[in-house]
């Protein structure tokens, strides 16, 4: 019994935790090979995107996450090993949002795409320690899914 109270102050704590996500992304996007991709990683709007890093990575069926980048912005930025130059970061700060860019749809493209924004401060209740002062503001994901057409 004295197991109870600890219990129901950690359910309560969790649950009141998940009521507001630090990063919002729509569960899935539809598009046709060929065309662009514009995926949005919301950064809860007490924090601003601003001079956050955006990291994406991309996961398919059975593979583990593969990095594709992280931006900054123009100037601070990184391309994964491979990851091709239609992959590319942004940031949309009217938003307050990271965003991913791909264009030239290819249907290997269709992937499940994960987001996490860091900063390098200690101030925010949030964030969880990810080695070398690197804080971790959330992460979240989208299924880009793509429409493949044939012609009868």
């Amino acid at each position: 019994m004295a197991w109870t109270p600890v219990l129901l102050v950690l359910l309560c704590h969790c649950t009141a935790s998940l009521s507001q996500p630090v990063l919002t992304q729509p569960p899935s996007l539809s598009a046709s090979p060929g065309a662009s991709a514009r995926l949005t990683c919301t950064l809860r709007s007490d924090i601003s995107v601003g001079g956050k890093n955006t990291y994406w990575y991309q996961q398919k069926p059975g593979s583990p996450p593969r990095f594709l980048l992280r931006f900054k912005s123009d100037s601070d930025k990184y391309q994964g090993s491979g990851v091709p130059s239609r992959f590319s970061g942004s940031k949309d700060t009217s938003a307050n949002a990271g965003l991913l860019l791909i264009s030239g749809l290819q249907p290997e493209d269709e992937a499940d795409y994960y987001c996490m924004i860091v900063h390098q401060s200690a101030t925010h209740g949030d964030t969880c320690r990810r080695g070398s002062g690197m804080k971790t503001l959330g992460r979240t994901h989208c299924k880009l899914l793509m429409h493949l057409w044939t012609q009868l």
